[in-house]
């Protein structure tokens, strides 16, 4: 299983009980779609006890202080785990996301920015916004967790 996170925003409170959630699962990896913020609000997340993949967001303007605390962090990112292909972009709807899916190089294609959470099958490509850590938007703290055995994706408020 695979965790799934967005737009923390600098919420430490949120950030640190998305981490002790995700940490009391058995996960395989944590995926975070972008919109940190600042470097201090990345701290907390390399609590997370698994492999943490990260994009940089719109709102991520201290990059170099950002990289200092998560310095695998990068634009895109893709890559293979399990033999699913991901694609990884803080973006949503949009040229850059519709090239992903349409593309049929990926299995999961994830996005942040909306804040809105979404999981929809794109003609065989799994495409997941989690929605926000923060809570700013919607009211709700959402994450989604990927079952990688079955591709079942659920959005979960924590």
């Amino acid at each position: 299983m695979i965790g799934i996170i967005a737009d923390t925003h600098d919420n430490l409170p949120a950030v640190d009980k998305a981490v002790e959630y995700l940490n009391s699962l058995e996960l395989e990896m944590v995926i975070h779609a972008g919109d940190y913020i600042a470097p201090f609000a990345a701290i907390s997340l390399k609590r997370i006890n698994v492999k943490f993949v990260g994009v940089f967001g719109n709102n991520d303007g201290e990059k170099s202080g950002l990289l200092k605390e998560l310095p695998d962090l990068v634009e895109l990112a893709e890559f293979e785990h399990r033999g699913k292909r991901f694609a990884v972009y803080h973006g949503t709807i949009g040229p850059v996301v519709d090239a992903l899916v349409k593309s049929k190089k990926y299995d999961v294609v994830i996005t942040g920015h909306s804040h809105d959470p979404q999981i929809k099958d794109e003609g065989g490509v799994l495409l997941i916004n989690p929605g926000e850590v923060c809570g700013y938007l919607t009211g709700k703290r959402t994450l989604c967790l990927l079952d990688l055995d079955n591709m079942q994706a659920e959005i979960k408020e924590f």
